[in-house]
């Protein structure tokens, strides 16, 4: 009898915090099993999810007691994972693991940590940060047999960085869930309301960690300088409880909104698509991104977006957002008020966005991804024959 060759899946990331790398995860997984029945799948899996990744009958799960980005993972994952019988292992997460016996795929989402590091997260913990993802990004940038680029721009920062690597390098283009989608009126208020979370009117949104990449700063001055003087206007940030809260707030309250700021925490997943159905504009400045989860989420929300002009942001939108240089707040603040100073432009950029997001599926990215395994295969095959 053939042997049915086995894919490991490094699933670690989905765990109880919600972050756009278990997203992906998420997308990839749930649809790969029926994609591929004729493999297997080895699901590795987070100690602190509880229940199953899957229930496709050509998968298997292996609980793995280290965290994902740790140090086991990075020197000596074949030793805390039992990685017996695995022909193709893939790294989901950026870093790929040191001494693994078989090929391997890493997804990587982002090079910024190469290219930009002051972008990151910044004082003692980021250059411990810096130098350890720094490696594992390095390991994969030169030696995997096949890399998984998010957005055709991480696959261009990658060439740019190691052109050799052009060659092992495949755009598998994220996708947006399902359960983003349009609500009605009523509907995002009441879940809204629920929740304690409830508008005074019309607001502006932006969601994402606090990092400086993330340029929220930049935000705020732009939200500042768009509406001065309409205090009917909100900017609520949805932002991972962080350091730099302080500081937002503080700047807030320099630019003369500060009562007209609010800040949420993570919030589940009904509220953010209530969020995103309820504003009037969703604001996401990124200076970069490896694609930008917030805008298709957004867009698939028919909510209007401004966002960057550079990195991933252009492609993601494909055409339906507003754009603005992410150091120009003078000109991200002239975009959100052609948004919300035009009832007809927002209407238009909603429906350009959901036809946008109606052909980003993740059934599209776990079938890119599938591709990419099977050449490899087929290539491991081929040497050993």
């Amino acid at each position: 009898m053939k042997r049915v060759p086995e894919i490991c899946i490094d699933c670690r990331y989905i765990g109880p915090r919600p972050s756009g790398i278990a997203e992906v995860v998420r997308g990839l997984i749930d649809h790969l099993p029926a994609l591929a029945p004729d493999l297997r799948f080895l699901l590795l899996k987070n100690a602190d999810f509880h229940g199953r990744l899957s229930a496709a009958p050509n998968t298997r799960e292996q609980v793995v007691q280290r965290p994902a980005n740790g140090t086991a993972t990075m020197w000596w994952l074949p030793h805390v994972a039992d990685l017996r019988g695995v022909d193709l292992f893939h790294a989901t997460f950026n870093i790929m693991p040191a001494g693994l016996p078989m090929p391997s795929v890493v997804t990587i989402h982002d090079i910024m940590r190469l290219t930009h590091p002051a972008w990151c997260r910044t004082g003692p913990a980021g250059m411990v940060e810096r130098a350890f993802y720094g490696h594992g990004l390095r390991r994969a940038i030169r030696h995997a047999a096949g890399i998984a680029a998010i957005s055709a721009a991480t696959a261009h920062e990658i060439a740019a960085w190691h052109p050799s690597a052009a060659a092992r390098t495949a755009v598998t283009l994220s996708g947006v869930a399902d359960r983003f989608r349009p609500l009605s009126h009523g509907a995002a208020h009441a879940t809204l309301a629920a929740r304690g979370f409830a508008g005074r009117g019309p607001f502006v949104l932006t969601v994402g960690q606090d990092a400086p990449y993330k340029n929220h700063d930049g935000a705020l001055r732009a939200f500042a300088e768009a509406f001065p003087d309409d205090t009917g206007i909100e900017h609520i940030m949805v932002q991972r409880q962080g350091p730099g809260r302080n500081r937002l707030r503080d700047l807030a309250a320099a630019l003369g909104v500060g009562e007209r700021v609010r800040f949420l925490g993570t919030v589940d997943d009904d509220a953010l698509v209530a969020l995103y159905n309820a504003a009037s504009v969703l604001l996401h400045p990124s200076f970069a991104e490896g694609f930008g989860n917030p805008v298709a989420e957004a867009m698939a929300c028919g909510c209007p977006v401004v966002t960057s002009d550079g990195s991933a942001m252009p492609e993601v939108a494909g055409g339906a957002a507003l754009l603005a240089d992410p150091h120009d707040t003078g000109a991200i603040a002239r975009r959100l008020r052609q948004v919300i100073g035009s009832p007809s432009l927002a209407a238009r950029m909603r429906d350009a966005g959901l036809a946008r997001t109606r052909g980003m599926r993740w059934r599209d990215f776990a079938a890119a991804n599938l591709a990419l395994y099977r050449q490899i295969l087929a290539r491991a095959g081929n040497s050993q024959g």
